[in-house]
Formats: structure tokens, sequence, C-alpha cells
């Protein structure tokens, strides 16, 4: 499968792309407008940048509890109760005069039903594709985030700006619930991929199969860690440029869409593995320079071509899958993308600590620097143990 229009005649993936789509943008507005408030409220870098990735580090609770769900519950029904949740979560988070505790409470809940909403929502694209569709639809999915991030980040900046941050989030809950609406009414009701019920103990049995493997550790640490320390740069973007973060973040997307669509439809395959890590280097190098305070042009244009490097992202999970037994690829998946957005609620705390005692610019360039450190380290340790041939699931018990 190589083309889009292959992709899109397949069965079920038009009703899961839509209701990625909504989910994206949805998000992506309400974590504006909540960055938003909580900034204006608190005057503080580190809060509002836990307000807008805060519920990434509720992640690791449903990774490390409640991931096995992923693969143990229809998908049409997961995904279709998860989706209400945040509609009424996103609500609530409107209220007027909400205490701090309470919206971070909201938060907290958010996240840890999220790590659950990873597994299953790509669990199922790993289903309704065929093997060699995977990369492509995955792309297509990533492509989606970047253009919904665009929309919902220029849209939610004028919403906050005109309506305000309040009512943004109601719009944000509004595109939440529609997104209910079509995981019940678009999906077919499918099994779920695994039998038993979900447990705390089958997660961990399942977490320690895929962590058993030294080549899967070390594609999880590159789709984890230099990742998610970039996140911690883009969750500055508020305190560093208040009236125009909108658009920082709307650049930050399109680099993204940029590297997603030209890794997952015109790279050939015997260049994926080779241009991963290249691709995380690019992902840093940029954010040094905003320690120089660049202007407004200048910073869009090195968010944009910083976010092409996301790509990354994409040539990892290939290899990821190809490691992995199809049985718990739900959970695989799963456990990538909350242990990738546990990483970037801990980078965003992070970023946030550094620039209340520096200034944002300057911690974006400290975060830049330790992805860059820790994408060659990982280079280095990939140079010097060899991983098994394409398509050899490494063994659970291997080093």
């Amino acid at each position: 499968m190589r083309t889009y229009r292959e992709l899109f005649r397949a069965p079920q993936f038009g009703p899961l792309f839509a209701t990625s789509a909504v989910h994206v943008a949805g998000s992506t507005m309400s974590g504006l407008a909540l960055g938003t408030l909580v900034y204006a409220a608190t005057d503080s870098p580190l809060l509002a940048a836990l307000s807008m990735f805060g519920s990434s580090l509720a992640q690791v609770i449903g990774a490390t509890v409640l991931m096995s769900a992923a693969d143990r519950l229809p998908p049409r029904a997961a995904m279709t109760g998860m989706a209400l949740a945040f509609g009424l979560a996103t609500a609530a988070l409107a209220v007027p005069g909400l205490p701090l505790p309470a919206v971070f409470a909201i938060i907290l809940i958010e996240g840890v039903i999220a790590a659950v909403g990873g597994g299953v929502r790509y669990g199922l694209l790993n289903e309704v594709l065929p093997k060699d569709g995977y990369l492509l639809g995955r792309s297509v999915l990533n492509m989606c985030v970047g253009l919904m991030q665009i929309c919902g980040f220029a849209l939610g900046g004028l919403l906050v700006t005109t309506l305000s941050a309040r009512g943004t989030l109601l719009v944000a809950a509004a595109l939440y619930l529609t997104g209910a609406a079509v995981a019940r009414f678009g999906l077919v009701r499918r099994p779920p991929r695994a039998s038993g019920r979900p447990s705390a103990a089958e997660t961990w049995r399942t977490n320690a199969v895929l962590w058993s493997s030294g080549p899967r550790r070390r594609v999880y640490l590159a789709l984890w860690v230099p990742n998610g320390l970039i996140v911690g740069c883009e969750s500055l973007f508020v305190p560093y440029a208040p009236e125009h973060a909108g658009l920082l973040f709307a650049f930050a997307a399109l680099g993204m869409l940029v590297g997603d669509t030209v890794a997952g439809r015109f790279v050939a395959q015997h260049w994926r593995g080779r241009l991963a890590m290249p691709m995380l280097l690019l992902l840093a190098a940029p954010y040094l320079l905003f320690a120089t305070r660049p202007a407004l042009p200048l910073a869009f244009a090195l968010a944009a071509l910083a976010s092409v490097g996301f790509s990354a992202s994409l040539l990892f999970q290939e290899r990821l899958m190809a490691l992995t037994p199809n049985e718990i690829t739900g959970q695989a998946l799963g456990l990538h993308s909350s242990g990738m957005l546990t990483m970037q609620g801990v980078a965003a705390a992070l970023a946030g600590a550094v620039a209340q005692r520096t200034s944002p610019a300057t911690a974006m360039a400290v975060m830049a620097a330790a992805s860059l450190a820790v994408t060659l380290a990982l280079a280095s340790a990939g140079r010097r143990t060899p991983e098994p041939a394409e398509g050899v699931p490494a063994g659970s018990g291997s080093a």
C-alpha cells in the first residue's frame, strides 16, 4: 500500500481518520485556551506549561496500570466512551472560578484516559490496514495531527482573543462530543484483540516483555526522550511570546506536517532507518538559536524547521512494529504513545522550572542541548550493539 487513494479505500480507515482529526482539534484548542487562562491568573511559566502539557504526566499511570485494556476492550466502545469523557472534562474546565487544584485534577484524569486511548487508536489502525500499509496510515494520521494543530492553534488563538478562553474551551468540548458520535456511528463493532480482562498485573507483565528486549528499549527511548525535551521548548511558547504563541504553535505544526508527509510517502524503505537519528538532531538544533531571542519571523521559521524532525517518530514506530509480536501491538503502541506524552509532561515541567529561574529563551536552548546529547548517546549505543534483522521480533529475554 503506497498511495493515499489505496489508503482511504481501506474499510474503516476513513472513520478512524475523522475521529482522530476531531480529537486533535479539540485537544489543541483546549490546551491553548487553558494555558492562556492559567498564565493570566498566575503569571507563572511553570504552571502555564503544566496546564497545557500536564495531562501527559498522568500518562505514566495509564501506561503502568491500565494499558492492558488497549487490546482487551472493544475498540468502537472504547473510543466512543473516551471521547465523551474528554468532552465532559473540557466543559468542566470552562466553569468560572474553578480552583486551580480542581483544574489540575481534571488534567490528571484526562491524562490517564488518554494513555489507554492512544493504544486503542493505534492498535485499531494496525488492525484495519495491512502490514505494508501501517507506515503510510500512521504518517497520514500524523499529517492530520499537523493540519489540525495548525487550524486548531490558529482558530484557538482567534477564539481566545475574540470570544474568551472559557468560550474556546466550550468549543473544544463540542468537538470532542462530535468525535464520540463519529466513532459510535462510523466504526464497526470489533472484538478485542486479546482475551482476558484488563488488569494492572497483565499490564505489568506485557510491559515487562516489551521492555526486556534491548533493541526495543532503544527504540522506546528514541521515541520518548529527544522528542519530549523539544516539546518542553514548545511548552514555553506562551510565556516566550504571549501575543503570538498561537502562530508559533501553528508554524511548528506546519513543520511536523511537512516532515511526516515526506517520511511517510516519499522516503524509500532502505533510507528510513538511516534518516531516523539525523531527524532527531534536526528536531533540536534550531532551538539552540532561541537563546539569542530571534525576531518573530525567524522564530517562526526555526520552529517550523525543527518540527520537520518529528518525522523521526514515524520511522522509529515502523522499527518498533518490526520488533513486536502481533498480539501485543496495541499495548506496544500505547506504551510508545503514553511514554512519549509522559516525557513531554516531565519536560514541560522541567522547562517551566528552568524558565522560572532564567528566561523562556534560555530554557528553550537548555532543553534543546539536552535533546541533542541524548540523541548522540542513543546513536552511539546503537552502533555498539547490532539489532536483529528486519521482520524478526527480538526475543523477550534478549539483553
